[in-house]
């Protein structure tokens, strides 16, 4: 396969720098954020990261910033994440969706907008609320709605309504599936569960894993200088850590729960899934050299990255498998050259289906058209974090989240280079290379 160039510049003072990010503490739907908007989310991450920076406002170009369950009443998070969190109104401000992976593309439109030399500071995001959320309508009612506010007079705006039954007053809540293929994201990962014989008790395992890692994780201090305190609104709540972790949960308790998308034959279980979450993370980005002028010392740079998309009505949740060997190609480097690898994990069975087939010469061949299998991770080098399953998974901060705790734990561990890596709806898939000195 032809290597494409890397995007991202690598030459002394030009790389793009990640030189702060700040994320909420994840909570788990109608708790703790139960009151709060994604915008709501947003604007208090932002708020903290700035004042910890304490970087002038007026130096942000340009932010970035993304949410997957919009509100119709403001479509353009970022704008209100600029004006809410008091940066300049000359601030440059847009939004991006792309699903799981919505916080990795917000990211990387600053970083190539850097790289670009467009702007030498920018802010990238995301922030997703699963509580608050718009309800729609049914179709009926919407078009007896729509009609009623053309009519004149009272007796025609009644009229309107003549054919509404009573099931037409019931709100259709958030689609849960994709438009396209009808397909939930459960379903995807139960189909790829029995595609790539992924059985349940290892899909329980690394629950049960992840949850214990992130557990650890806390509990040794490595969290707490990414994540904020969240103060909730009338005030009197205090949320210090993620809500969703389950230290005590074992494979004995994991294997009680009953399948949720497929209840006859599946096995994808809550359990093995990432939870409805809560949550928004913030990026400060920045070329090497105006950080070093302003006096950040940077958490660690963007050394590449790539997006791709696969058909997705099967296996729509293989995006990892694509993009990583793009990325790594772009960058010029190999699997074995990796320090950590960090994927999202939507679920179990995603997971330890990726990792299947990076290992499987065939799938190199068949699927992505390679000579040789993208790679064996080290599990030593794998999530060691824990992932998604246990913090949650706010769609558009999770992303924001993974960089954010890849870099620190790379410093933590003397440096070096780290992958990203997500899937996402609609057969997508995202990849970053990360780097450390």
């Amino acid at each position: 396969m032809k290597k494409t160039p890397n995007p991202a510049p690598t030459r002394p003072g030009q790389r793009v720098a990640v030189v702060a990010g700040l994320r909420t503490p994840f909570a788990r739907q109608l708790t703790a954020f139960r009151n709060l908007s994604a915008i709501d989310l947003g604007i208090l991450v932002t708020n903290e990261l700035m004042a910890r920076t304490d970087l002038d406002p007026a130096l942000v170009e340009r932010v970035v910033y993304g949410q997957v369950g919009i509100l119709p009443q403001a479509p353009n998070i970022a704008r209100e994440v600029v004006l809410g969190a008091g940066l300049p109104a000359g601030t440059d401000a847009y939004s991006v969706s792309r699903a799981c992976a919505t916080s990795l593309q917000s990211t990387v439109d600053v970083a190539a907008a850097i790289a670009r030399n467009e702007i030498q500071v920018g802010l990238a995001g995301g922030a997703d609320s699963t509580s608050v959320l718009p309800l729609q309508l049914s179709a009926p009612l919407a078009r007896a709605f729509m009609r009623a506010s053309k009519a004149r007079s009272l007796l025609d705006k009644l009229r309107c309504f003549k054919d509404i039954r009573p099931g037409h007053l019931l709100p259709n809540p958030p689609a849960v599936a994709d438009y396209s293929t009808g397909l939930r994201m459960g379903d995807i990962a139960e189909q790829m569960a029995r595609n790539h014989d992924i059985g349940r008790v290892e899909q329980d395992a690394l629950a049960v894993a992840s949850h214990h890692k992130a557990h650890q994780a806390w509990e040794a201090g490595h969290l707490q200088a990414e994540v904020m305190t969240g103060i909730v609104p009338p005030f009197r709540e205090v949320i210090t850590r993620d809500n969703t972790l389950r230290p005590d949960t074992s494979l004995e308790h994991m294997a009680r729960l009953p399948p949720v998308f497929d209840r006859r034959h599946g096995t994808v279980t809550a359990a093995n899934s990432s939870p409805l979450t809560d949550g928004a993370v913030s990026l400060l980005l920045m070329t090497e050299s105006r950080a070093r002028a302003l006096g950040f010392d940077p958490l660690g740079f963007i050394r590449g990255w790539a997006f791709t998309a696969i058909d997705p009505f099967n296996d729509g949740l293989m995006g990892p498998s694509h993009a990583t060997p793009l990325a790594l190609d772009r960058a010029g480097i190999r699997l074995q050259d990796l320090a950590l690898v960090e994927m999202h994990e939507a679920f179990a069975a995603q997971v330890l289906a990726n990792l299947k087939q990076w290992r499987c010469p065939r799938f190199a061949r068949e699927v992505l058209g390679r000579d040789t299998p993208i790679g064996e991770v080290d599990p030593d080098r794998f999530n060691v974090l824990g992932g998604s399953i246990a913090y949650g998974h706010p769609f558009a901060a999770t992303g924001g989240r993974m960089i954010i705790q890849t870099l620190r734990e790379l410093r933590r561990r003397g440096g070096g280079l780290a992958l990203t890596t997500a899937c996402a709806a609609g057969g997508l898939g995202a990849a970053l290379i990360l780097e450390v000195d």
